[in-house]
């Protein structure tokens, strides 16, 4: 079990020669996107929970350009030079995002330079290209080389890769380059989609960083009345599961948040994994959870209950 007490908390991030925690704050709902999320978080309450983050066991935070236009990192920003500066042992990493329908080269550059502005840092060690599946793959390849450019110039220290369709991404991977993989909504409790993906970095030596583990809230609030997963509607058998799931951990005593943070977190083939705070109180739970002895009978239930792939984002390959 994995957990800011255990040895393996920190470790390296593939092949980068970056360390990181075996959890990364997320960045998005530091942005105040109540559009995508559902509610807002103040930008006092987004320094608040970054300064805490700062403070805490994590020792990285993700982000992005896109996140509310550039609201993320300016909050992230803001409780840095709040906090006295960045800690020399903690890593900020963000992504590139297309302006529009702009992803060209040039994009990319001003992307990365926005970004450094926001943050207020001259070098950025991790820059990931974000969503690419959401443009034309043909037309990509000046963003990918452009990218790879900056970091050969020192503009920026290693080259991730962010999105969610796991056939895309491969697409992606097959450029070569990509150091770090991130995929969301794809490896949880309920949807075991990017499994290939995974396996085929592993293998690669490219470092696998495991986001939205949660669904989008789902996981993490059951009872709430979502009935949404990845961002779309979520099939019945879904949420037929995830009512089981929620079940059979109350009855060990357990909450499904703790369950579906371990369910990443202690896979060996992660480096690292994803969880967005909309409170600083939050962080304190975290740790908590990872703390938290799961039964083996729990665990072999769960995986009982997982629903069948046809109900996952992507049937697999």
């Amino acid at each position: 079990m994995t957990s800011p007490s255990t040895d393996d908390w920190l470790r390296p991030l593939g092949s980068t020669g970056l360390t990181v925690s075996a959890v990364c704050a997320g960045g998005a709902l530091l942005a105040g996107m109540p559009e995508v999320f559902g509610y807002d978080v103040s930008r006092e309450e987004a320094v608040a929970v970054v300064r805490q983050v700062l403070d805490s066991p994590l020792r990285w935070i993700d982000t992005s350009n896109g996140y509310g236009d550039g609201e993320s990192e300016l909050r992230i920003g803001q409780a840095l030079a709040e906090h006295g500066g960045l800690p020399d042992d903690f890593l900020v990493a963000t992504k590139v995002d297309a302006d529009g329908k702009d992803y060209s080269g040039a994009r990319v550059r001003a992307s990365v330079a926005e970004s450094k502005q926001r943050l207020g840092l001259d070098q950025l060690p991790l820059v990931y290209l974000h969503d690419p599946e959401f443009h034309d793959f043909d037309s990509m390849r000046d963003a990918v080389d452009t990218l790879m450019r900056l970091r050969d110039e020192g503009e920026i220290g290693h080259v991730g890769l962010a999105g969610g369709n796991t056939a895309e991404l491969s697409r992606y991977l097959d450029l070569g380059g990509f150091e770090v993989v991130l995929v969301h909504n794809r490896w949880s409790l309920v949807d075991h989609s990017a499994g290939a993906l995974i396996e085929r970095a592993v293998s690669e030596g490219i470092a696998v960083v495991n986001a939205a583990i949660y669904g989008g809230g789902i996981l993490a609030n059951p009872s709430g009345g979502l009935a949404k997963y990845g961002y779309r509607e979520a099939p019945a058998a879904l949420l037929e599961a995830v009512a089981a799931m929620d079940k059979a951990c109350r009855d060990h005593g357990i909450d499904l948040v703790t369950a579906a943070l371990q369910h990443s977190v202690n896979d060996p083939r992660i480096s690292a994994t994803v969880i967005g705070f909309s409170k600083p109180a939050r962080v304190d739970q975290l740790v908590a959870s990872l703390e938290t002895e799961i039964p083996a009978e729990l665990l072999d239930r769960l995986a009982e209950l997982m629903p069948d792939p046809r109900y996952w984002l992507e049937e697999p390959r």
